[in-house]
């Protein structure tokens, strides 16, 4: 989902608790010290509180690699038809993971291999849906002449629709063989018609015609009752010879439309059909023209209506006559809407229905038509517990318990978390840490069981299990939240920072740096408090604190009265500092301060996007990059930015193209290491390393800025790394650290290995632990330059400061392995499993599992990975290895 879902706490009390009235009724520059903060917990515990975690609407099965592979070994044998329902399931498990690049591949392929046009109609809207505000890059490709409409419009003539018609080569069972021509009377006009085409549209005209019946010896006939004009009879005649419908309004279209439906004249039917289905162009065309899709029967021109609709998602959800038109469908409209995608269809339009207010009536209209369209058990456990937590956002606590009742019955544990909540919510919180209890005691436990048992006990009880829940789940932020407010309250302030630090050390999540902030501002360190508030509105420009009471950018406001002010001089200063010692966050805020000042936006933009791609945040970063590109201070740094939008986005032979025409108008920096960059990645030709190595060195050549210049050097390094110069490469990182580009010390521990010597590499790296500011990766490289027990003591130190990091995990399995401890090393990599889907760890575990002689389990991950990646060579080489042994 792509923002907050937002949760009731369990005490109506608590929902108000974080009240900021004390701190925005002050006068701005007159605000009071606080003091009392420091003394009376009473007065904190007022101004930091931490919402209960929400109960989220994702499918969450107790074991996700089990039904990962359950879905890879159904998708082998399935129909084509079936496959996309199957990549939709396992979009959802990654998305109940927190997996969004495997979620959107698995959407992707379930667009790919969709076996129907509805299918793709739905799955291209998804797709679109989710690279909402991507135009430009659409745009950016056109120029360099390629076409971006991957899920552009489909082709909904394409659908498949069953035809049956009276053969043209109709025999004649008692009718007068000298009438050719069979006169219709309509009102005061008679259109004159081929009998026998005629009796070939349909079987009850050929009986008409043809039959028993008295007109079948009758020239004229009256059909004046028939509600069809002398304009729509002409028109049937014609198509009775010609087999086409030539240029027809569309109201007359709609007219024979309702005639071929009332004389099953299936052939015309089917091309009025598809004649008003290329006809609808805008919204209020297919509001109009879907009734009569719906009452007529007719599903090409229904696809296309709905092809109209999720094109315009979510803005079309917000016309109340779309709504109601996907609110009321029964089976049957459903049916000629969305042919056998129903289930997909509602999927999607639910999820953007909670985007805009999960608490809507449509959103619970959207997903109680989901629970009609599922039909497994899969699909109908989902269903339930969306609509519950619905239900539960909604204060409708009986309907919600009834849904996630029936999703526990079909075997959707994390819907007990939903049940214990709305216990609790009905006093009774015994019951509901019973519930948790039993869960935990019953199956491998997970850690939002823990964290959710932790709400209905206090003291050592409730400390315990959120240990607990971020031992077996260190990606939950609300153990560290609710750790930081805790000590907080008892006054140990560094205590409190630390922790709400260590989550914050690899995942930069809204919701910490708020609470950080308030941590800040409750001691009053308004310099910390306003490099945390300007960071959260460098990721989220429209963000509001206190439970979406107050915005951002007021209390920034207020805090700013009391920082001193930065010369632009001061900013740059601040800028090194931070960006030296690898303070990502303290650097983003500095530049959101100088864009305020003014001076070369483009630039500061620019230097943002970097930052971001750095912290992870692909969707915050792509934002800069596009203002870097509209406050652009001349063409060729245009260009640059708009290199780099296409490079960022997987385009890189484009992104060569704008650095090559940017190099044509100016020789820049940007240019140049731009082009370096895109050629190093679009080139497999290891020949080319001495062009990079030139374009390095034309770019150090131009002006730049040593923030600039250090990150070029530091790159040159790298490419005369791999080319075997090792003493060129060493001069570039001493270079590049003289002008404090503090990652240079990594570049230069790998020349001292190279050349053999491992102790000056591991001092090296030490150097850059104790500079940087976020050191994971630090520690992890140095793990390579020393003996195994301090090996093993820095991938500890790593695990501790990013436990998402895969590598010390495999590193400490494979060391039991060789130890023989199988059971140790496959627990060591299963902890990390439990909350990462990666690749490697799933390819690991397999090969360990082989060995040990578990076929069952070794096949089970190997599924599991090719659901990850389906074209890992080497794990396809596995699963066959391991398929020759399964009995």
């Amino acid at each position: 989902m792509r923002t907050f879902f937002p949760s009731d706490s369990c005490k109506e009390s608590q929902l108000n608790a974080i009240n900021p009235q004390s701190w925005l009724q002050v006068e701005r520059g007159k605000l009071s010290k606080l003091s009392s903060s420091h003394t009376n917990s009473s007065s904190i515990e007022s101004f930091i509180k931490v919402p209960e975690p929400p109960i989220l609407p994702f499918f969450k099965p107790i074991d996700y690699v089990e039904v990962l592979a359950q879905i890879h070994e159904e998708m082998e044998s399935c129909s084509p038809q079936e496959r996309s329902t199957l990549y939709l399931l396992q979009f959802q498990i990654f998305r109940g993971l927190g997996e969004t690049k495997l979620m959107r591949r698995s959407l992707r392929s379930a667009w790919q291999r969709a076996g129907t046009v509805h299918e793709k109609l739905v799955f291209g809207a998804w797709l679109r849906y989710e690279k909402q505000g991507e135009e430009l890059i659409a745009d950016l490709l056109a120029t360099c002449n390629k076409c971006a409409q991957e899920f552009g419009p489909v082709d909904v003539s394409q659908l498949q629709v069953e035809v049956n018609g009276c053969s043209k080569e109709t025999v004649v069972m008692n009718g007068d063989k000298s009438l050719k021509n069979v006169n219709f009377k309509i009102g005061d006009e008679i259109i004159v018609c081929d009998r026998q085409k005629i009796a070939s549209l349909s079987a009850p005209f050929h009986a008409m015609l043809n039959g028993y019946f008295t007109e079948s010896s009758s020239q004229d006939i009256d059909l004046s009752e028939n509600n069809i004009s002398p304009l729509g009879m002409r028109t049937i005649g014609e198509f009775s010879i010609t087999g086409s419908l030539s240029e027809v309004h569309p109201d007359l279209l709609l007219e024979i439309l309702v005639f071929s439906n009332k004389f099953c004249c299936e052939r015309l039917k089917d091309a009025c059909d598809r004649k008003l289905a290329s006809l609808v162009c805008t919204k209020d065309d297919a509001v109009e023209f879907m009734e009569y899709a719906i009452e007529q029967n007719s599903p090409v021109l229904a696809a296309s209506c709905l092809q109209v609709f999720l094109h315009e998602l979510p803005d079309c959800l917000n016309d109340e006559r779309v709504v109601e038109i996907f609110s009321h469908a029964d089976r049957q409209q459903r049916s000629i809407m969305v042919g056998q995608a129903s289930f997909s269809l509602y999927c999607l339009l639910s999820e953007v229905a909670m985007n805009l207010d999960p608490r809507s009536d449509k959103t619970v209209c959207f997903l109680e038509q989901l629970i009609e369209s599922a039909e497994t058990d899969r699909e109908k456990l989902l269903a339930f517990h969306q609509l519950g937590c619905v239900r539960l956002l909604r204060k409708e606590y009986d309907e919600a318990e009834g849904l996630f009742e029936k999703a526990v019955s079909l075997g959707h544990v994390y819907s007990i978390a939903g049940l214990a909540r709305l216990g609790y919510l009905k006093g009774h919180k015994l019951c509901s840490y019973e519930k948790l209890s039993s869960v935990i005691s019953s199956v491998n436990p997970l850690g939002w069981m823990y964290q959710e048992r932790s709400l209905y006990c206090e003291g050592d009880k409730r400390s315990e299990d959120l240990e607990k829940a971020t031992e077996l789940d260190p990606t939950l932020s609300y153990p560290y939240m609710y750790r930081a407010a805790s000590l907080m309250m008892k006054q140990n302030v560094q205590a409190a920072l630390a922790e709400i630090n260590r989550v914050l050390g690899f995942k930069l999540a809204l919701e910490c740096m708020e609470l950080r902030f308030c941590l800040y501002l409750a001691i009053e360190d308004y310099k910390a408090a306003i490099r945390d508030v300007q960071a959260i509105l460098t990721l989220s420009p429209d963000y509001r604190m206190f439970e979406g009471r107050v915005a951002a950018s007021h209390l920034r406001t207020l805090v700013r009265e009391h920082v001193g002010s930065w010369t632009t001089a001061d900013c740059w200063m601040q800028l090194y500092d931070r960006w030296s010692s690898v303070d990502d966050i303290g650097s983003l805020s500095v530049i959101y301060q100088m864009l305020e000042s003014g001076g070369a936006k483009g630039v500061l933009y620019f230097r943002q996007s970097l930052l971001l791609l750095r912290l992870n945040c692909p969707d915050a970063a792509m934002r800069s990059l596009e203002l870097a590109r509209r406050h652009a201070s001349s063409e060729h740094e245009r260009l640059v930015y708009e290199g780099w939008i296409l490079y960022d986005t997987g385009h890189c032979e484009e992104g060569l193209r704008k650095a090559e025409e940017s190099i044509k108008i100016s020789r820049s920096f940007e240019a140049f290491f731009l082009k370096a960059y895109a050629l190093a990645d679009s080139s497999l030709d290891s020949s080319c390393s001495s062009t990079v190595i030139s374009l390095l060195e034309n770019a150090l050549k131009c002006p730049s800025d040593n923030l600039r210049k250090g990150q070029a050097l530091n790159n040159l390094g790298s490419v005369l790394v791999d080319c075997g110069k090792l003493d060129s490469a060493a001069d570039c990182y001493i270079n590049a650290l003289k002008i404090r580009h503090t990652r240079a010390h990594q570049g230069l521990a790998r020349v001292h290995f190279l050349k053999n010597d491992k102790a000056t590499a591991y001092v090296e790296m030490t150097n850059l632990i104790e500079k940087a500011k976020n050191n994971a990766s630090a520690y992890e490289k140095r793990s390579e330059y020393c003996d195994r027990d301090l090996t093993k003591a820095d991938l500890e130190m790593v695990t501790r400061i990013d436990p998402l990091r895969v590598y010390p995990y495999r590193y400490r399995a494979a060391v039991l392995m060789d130890s023989r401890k199988e059971k140790e090393a496959i627990a060591e990599l299963s902890r990390a499993i439990a909350f990462k889907a990666d690749l490697h760890l799933l390819h690991l575990r397999a090969a360990f599992h082989e060995h040990v002689g578990d076929v069952l389990a070794a096949l089970r991950d190997c599924r599991a990975a090719l659901s990850v990646d389906p074209n890992h060579q080497e794990m396809l080489e596995l699963r066959s290895r391991v398929n020759s042994h399964e009995p």
